[in-house]
């Protein structure tokens, strides 16, 4: 194995004593649902604040039992099932959006890989699992999540839910391929597809620094995933009520925004691990403190990074406005499959002329000419195309667009213009056609009138 690469060893996962097992899994199921009800009142108090607002401020001290007052008062309403909905599906539709958001902290890590911490007497690892595919366990799972917001909008029996869960199929297929090309990357960095192998490998270095393209591509799609604004299109309520969950009520109502923070906790705690170090502490800690990354501390600097990305949803959900559905389906296929891909085929690259032990001002003087002879390629071929399309334009001007040619108006398709309005009269026009003066579009020049006023003046 080349020395770049990280060694796997996951000899210390799966002897934990069953009850120790168990524990930890109610500590990650913990974590989250404590996690869940803070990101949901910081983030009604984090956007009142941008909007100038108050916020929750009478449920506990400070409103921090707002969210505990929500799913209390959604559990005790009524649970209404539609005639016309499919009522087993109906029903486990928000439980298998639910279930697989929670699947995927197990193979999260809070801390190092070697018996670090104590509990109750036995030295374990501060992570529940770990597999040598831990990462396609996490894209498998997350995939899973998205098919019950697609049966919840089958299944509800209505138009709007139908959309909604259409759009999130789409909106899955669509950002899923440019997700999966971002962990691409960080897997050949780190020679490992193991949570607690990737972040032994960023030892030296964050990936962020390694790899900032695909964080940021990351950053993109796991906003697409979690359906959050400004790609909150299966549920959009401007032109879908509400999406997938329009006839949805009380608990399965909860459930599915349960699922949907909780995703957004999993997609904050995926890429503390991919790129920004995971549990270890930031760099100007960890360079005078030798004992930062030891014992329980971790866990403080992993749930600090949680948290700055959680707040990075919430900034972006009072920032950006929705944008359309094909803006959303344009930016994914048009623009971070094509990045992704491109970046992915530069990171291989790289990575093959290091494993040949090529100099670092060789690989740059390589990949850097090969980028300027594709941008070259790229501009001539450019020029070409617009010389062709200008070309190829007709000589006469298409026919003009009639908004009333189906008896009632249509907006116009793209290249498609409406005809120029009707010039409004001015205000003295219409006072002096009140009046009993002339109609200037009608009647000819003021002058040679003899009508209205000035007929009866004579």
């Amino acid at each position: 194995m080349s020395p770049y690469l990280a060694a796997e060893d996951l000899s210390m996962f799966g002897t934990d004593p069953w009850w120790l097992v168990v524990i930890k899994a109610v500590f990650c199921f913990a974590f989250l649902m404590v996690t869940v009800l803070f990101s949901i009142v910081w983030e009604r108090k984090v956007v009142a604040w941008m909007q100038l607002r108050i916020g929750p401020n009478r449920h506990g001290p400070w409103g921090m039992l707002q969210s505990l007052a929500d799913g209390i008062k959604l559990m005790l309403k009524e649970d209404v099932i539609v005639k016309r909905a499919d009522k087993v599906v109906y029903i486990l539709a928000p439980i298998v959006a639910a279930i697989p958001a929670f699947m995927a902290i197990a193979v999260i890590p809070f801390g190092p890989s070697g018996n670090e911490v104590s509990i109750f007497g036995q030295r374990t690892t501060m992570q529940l699992t770990d597999l040598p595919i831990a990462m396609l366990y996490v894209l498998a799972v997350a995939s899973v999540g998205i098919y019950g917001i697609v049966l919840a909008g089958w299944s509800s029996g209505s138009t709007y839910p139908l959309l909604g869960g259409l759009r999130s199929c789409a909106q899955m297929i669509s950002y899923e391929i440019a997700m999966g090309a971002a962990f691409a990357s960080v897997f050949l960095y780190s020679g490992s597809m193991s949570t607690s192998a990737i972040v032994e490998a960023q030892q030296d270095r964050w990936y962020i620094v390694l790899l900032p393209v695909s964080f940021i591509i990351y950053v993109i799609t796991m906003v697409g995933e979690t359906n959050r604004a400004p790609f909150d299109m299966p549920e959009s309520e401007g032109d879908l009520v509400g999406g997938f969950n329009t006839e949805y009520s009380s608990i399965k109502f909860a459930l599915f925004m349960l699922a949907e923070y909780v995703n957004m906790v999993t997609v904050s705690a995926v890429t503390t691990t991919l790129f920004l170090g995971g549990w270890r502490a930031p760099w100007p800690i960890s360079t005078f403190w030798e004992g930062a990354n030891h014992g329980w501390w971790p866990l403080l600097w992993f749930v600090i990074k949680v948290q700055l990305l959680l707040f990075f949803f919430i900034w972006l959900r009072g920032t950006l406005p929705r944008v359309r559905y094909d803006q959303l389906m344009k930016l994914g296929w048009k623009v971070l499959i094509p990045v992704s891909v491109v970046w992915l085929m530069l990171v291989a690259t790289v990575r093959t002329l290091r494993n040949e032990n090529y100099d670092f001002a060789d690989i740059a003087l390589y990949v850097g000419g090969g980028v300027l002879v594709l941008l070259l390629l790229s501009f001539v071929a450019d020029m070409f195309r617009e010389k062709s399309k200008a070309a190829a334009e007709p000589a006469e001007q298409p026919a003009g667009f009639d908004p009333m040619a189906g008896g009632f108006p249509v907006p116009p398709l793209p290249g498609q213009e409406l005809p120029p309005v009707p010039r409004r009269r001015s205000r003295q026009e219409r006072e002096l056609i009140v009046s009993g003066g002339p109609d200037t579009h009608s009647d000819g020049p003021l002058t040679g009138s003899t009508d209205g006023k000035e007929a009866s003046d004579g």
